[in-house]
């Protein structure tokens, strides 16, 4: 029996109290007289029935306000109190009951609870502390871990047997948005999350297959148990994987034990873009074809020719014209090498694998290196920071580093500075200095000796590393300036290679997050509807519009989301992309959103944008605040885009009405408060996002408290609530 009920038979009580006396009394003395006393009785009482009817009715207002004070102050307020009290227990710790609201009885109980958790928030830092202390060692060894992945430069994804991602690095996802034919929004990062399907990208039988590979090895005890294969990426790429095995000890056996079965438990993938490697194989077998196949002809014809020459009585005319022949196809053949030699110089050049690199990075290694080694002073001029170069760094730096030795060493060279510049499909590195200059024959003395500096000694010389990187160095003087230069001829790095590194750097260089809980997840476990809200992965999203009218053509301006799983919020796997209206906005929702019409210009129309939506929410329940407002217009947008958002929608407004149906707001700001959340860029889809999910994962443990677990009961419990009746 809820609270208002239990007002209103107060009140049915009340009215038989005060009415119920008066009446028993008048029937009692009725039946007791009879003939002149029952008519002088009604002459006595009838005259004054009406004043007695108001005074009755009047006590009875005055009683229903009595009864309806008592109640807001002891129910009402105890209901509140109550509420209050759960938040303090569970979402906000911070959180105290007003000591100054409602009589003096349940404002000191009122005290009494806010003195019960200050006592329960000194123990739980006592608590907390302890276990701060024993996560220490564990964070370390993530964040070691975290550090050792952003270190790597190759793509990195462990996944569960599932296939559900539970790591990633950020080359990881560089290599997925690149391989994403979804449009390029939002980031387009939709194919790589935690808990996402790695058979969105890969073939599910070809990962099968590597898996059963990798069973059979685990099983017949090999130490390493890996596979190997080579497959396309959505964008074309050539992709060459390696995969292997996450192993575990069984239940009930250490890990450390002697003997002990192990079993597989997920798997990791190492991952290689070989499409520029497979490229320049093509070029190298298309110039051996041009070498062969393009002087077949030619060598037949000079065999001919020289056949011929050796007859001794041949022909004036005819030994000049088989001369000739000689001549001009040897001329061709030399043109064709030359040709060849150019067009396919890369393909020519060693195979020793070098490493792309800034070539600013490069030459602030070689400062460091020579200051520290060397004390002498270096400078930088004329620096082209935009330069990729394809080195070995290690060796070139020492190449580097025993010029300027042999220059302070022999020349007293008091500083030496660095020129970086481009030339096409090569990069000039200058090593300058002012005073003596030398002969070209120290420069070949100086290519040819082995390199020392100190007791550092290398087997190579200059001469091997040059060569090793294909490139050329020679000795220049500049006259007017007193100065003289090492130029060393550098390969520069390829453009496609440049823009996908320049956006690595943009990212995080950590890991986003990674969550080895996932392990344990199967989506073949149970139903969804009846997961517990705890197991779920969630979009929460938000839409900024051009007003709140979706059905007479208001539109779409900004959408925000972000993403949980395995009740983390992941801030960084997120979606955020305005969106063109093709129409104007209404001039008084621009201070809310703070979305100005110059803002939407050259953006993508929603056409473009709800697909790579629809990929980012995919397989995951989406979660809004007040969602049948932001639901509509996604389905409005069904018929033009062929998309349909049909998983389940669970709503923050709904829940927090199922949970304090006494609070007198459940406006996003409110709930936030309640729970001691800080909202930041409120009124960007983004933001708003971010704060519904913080919201939405402090609600979790209070409607689990409540008896609502899982996602079947959050749906029935909100669709009971007064605010899902709510239509647009």
């Amino acid at each position: 029996m809820n609270a208002r009920t239990r007002f209103v038979i107060a009140v049915l009580i009340l009215g038989l109290l005060m009415t119920g006396p008066f009446v028993v009394t008048g029937i009692l003395v009725w039946l007791g007289v009879h003939g002149e006393s029952r008519e002088l009785l009604v002459k006595v009482v009838v005259p004054h029935l009406p004043l007695g009817t108001m005074m009755t009715i009047i006590g009875f207002i005055i009683g229903v306000g009595v009864v309806r004070n008592l109640f807001r102050q002891y129910v009402q307020g105890l209901l509140r109190m109550a509420e209050n009290q759960h938040l303090m227990l569970g979402a906000n710790r911070d959180f105290r009951v007003d000591e100054n609201e409602g009589p003096p009885e349940v404002q000191a109980l009122a005290r009494t609870a806010n003195a019960l958790a200050e006592q329960r928030d000194v123990l739980l830092q006592d608590v907390e502390a302890q276990i701060a202390h024993a996560k220490q060692s564990v964070e370390e060894e993530k964040d070691r871990l975290a550090a050792l992945m952003s270190e790597l430069t190759q793509s990195v994804v462990v996944c569960n047997l599932d296939g559900r991602i539970l790591l990633y690095n950020s080359r990881a996802r560089q290599q997925f948005r690149a391989m994403s034919n979804a449009p390029q929004v939002a980031g387009g990062g939709e194919l790589i999350g935690l808990g996402r399907s790695i058979y969105a990208v890969f073939d599910r039988n070809l990962i099968a297959h590597a898996l059963e590979t990798i069973q059979h090895r685990v099983r017949r005890g090999d130490e390493q148990a890996v596979a190997k294969f080579v497959t396309t990426g959505g964008a074309g790429q050539l992709l060459r994987v390696q995969m292997s095995a996450v192993l575990s000890a069984r239940a009930g056996q250490g890990a450390d034990d002697d003997g002990g079965e192990r079993v597989m438990t997920g798997f990791i993938l190492l991952l290689e873009n070989v499409t520029r490697d497979f490229e320049e194989e093509s070029r190298r077998d298309q110039m051996l074809h041009s070498l062969t196949e393009g002087n077949r002809a030619a060598l037949a014809n000079v065999r001919i020719a020289a056949e011929m020459l050796e007859y001794p009585d041949l022909d004036e005319a005819l030994r000049e014209r088989f001369s000739r022949v000689v001549r001009d196809e040897i001329g061709a053949m030399s043109e064709r090498l030359d040709a060849t030699a150019s067009e396919f110089a890369d393909a020519l050049k060693s195979r020793w694998p070098l490493e792309e690199m800034l070539g600013a990075d490069l030459l602030a290694a070689a400062q460091r290196r020579v200051t520290a080694t060397l004390s002498t002073p270096t400078k930088l001029e004329e620096v082209d920071e935009s330069l990729w170069v394809k080195v070995d760094s290690f060796s070139l730096l020492q190449v580097i580093l025993y010029l300027v030795n042999r220059l302070v060493e022999e020349f007293g060279v008091r500083e030496v500075r660095f020129r970086l510049s481009g030339a096409g499909r090569l990069v000039h590195l200058d090593l300058i200095w002012a005073g003596a200059s030398m002969s070209n024959e120290t420069v070949v003395h100086w290519e040819l000796d082995p390199m020392t500096v100190g007791d550092e000694r290398s087997p190579l010389t200059v001469r091997d590393v040059i060569e090793r990187h294909g490139g050329e160095m020679w000795l220049e003087r500049e006259k007017v300036r007193h100065r003289a230069f090492f130029r060393i001829l550098l390969p520069a790095a390829n453009p496609q290679a440049q823009v996908d590194a320049s956006a690595y750097l943009k990212v995080q260089s950590r890991p986003e997050y990674y969550d080895f809980d996932l392990f344990k997840w199967s989506e073949k476990a149970r139903e969804i509807d009846d997961r517990l809200l705890t197991e779920l992965t969630y979009t929460v999203f938000d839409t900024e519009t051009t007003g709140l009218n979706p059905s007479q053509g208001d539109e779409i301006i900004q959408i925000g989301a972000t993403r949980i799983v395995n009740g983390k919020l992941l801030r960084h796997e997120s979606f955020e992309q305005l969106v063109d209206p093709r129409r104007p906005l209404n001039p008084e929702s621009i201070p809310i959103h703070g979305i100005r019409p110059e803002m939407l210009v050259n953006q993508p129309t929603i056409d473009k944008v709800l697909p790579a939506f629809h990929a980012f929410a995919q397989d995951t329940v989406l979660i809004a605040h007040n969602a049948a407002f932001d639901m509509r217009f996604l389905q409005l947008k069904e018929g033009m885009t062929g998309l349909v958002f049909d998983q389940p929608v669970l709503d923050t407004l709904l829940l927090s009405g199922v949970l304090h149906p006494n609070q007198e707001s459940h406006r996003l700001e409110a709930i936030a408060e309640r729970l001691n959340l800080t909202i930041v860029g409120r009124h960007t889809a983004l933001g708003d996002a971010i704060v519904t999910a913080e919201v939405f994962l402090k609600l979790i443990p209070l409607l689990a408290e409540n008896g609502v677990r899982t996602l079947r009961e959050a749906r029935e419990a909100a669709e009971k609530s007064y605010y899902a009746r709510i239509k647009y």
